[in-house]
């Protein structure tokens, strides 16, 4: 398991070494002693850490959003493959598809018989006049 100097984890990280020490002295980030003598962090607890760093916060409560067209409804199918997802939601008449990251659909915890809302914001809309 490679070990790195806290000099080349700063850098890698994109911050000061001394930031990596803080972090250190906190216990946020575990060091061993490298054969030199000196303290320096497993390649791999680097790398799950900069993991957790990574992790996005929650966004909270939200008290406006720039969609305009949000429709509540139940979700119908849910197809996942190994990377994408398609997700089927019934809004009243309206039968709506998205297609997102199967990773973001587990997130999400979507299966046929949960609530959801559908947020639509496009930048293109057809609008067919029918035969009257």
């Amino acid at each position: 398991m490679p070990k790195l100097r806290i000099s080349e984890a700063a850098e890698l990280l994109g911050v000061s070494d001394d930031t990596v020490r803080r972090w250190v002295d906190l216990g946020r980030l575990p060091v061993v002693q490298a054969d030199n003598g000196r303290m320096a962090v497993e390649g791999s607890e680097l790398a799950a850490f900069v993991q957790r760093l990574a992790a996005a916060p929650e966004p909270g409560v939200t008290v406006a959003a720039s969609a305009r067209n949000r429709m509540r409804g139940i979700v119908t199918r849910v197809v996942k493959d190994g990377v994408m997802a398609q997700v089927e939601l019934q809004a009243g008449p309206f039968r709506l598809v998205s297609l997102m990251s199967r990773e973001a659909a587990e997130e999400l915890g979507l299966e046929p018989g949960c609530v959801a809302v559908a947020s639509i914001k496009s930048t293109h809309v057809v609008v067919e006049i029918p035969e009257t």
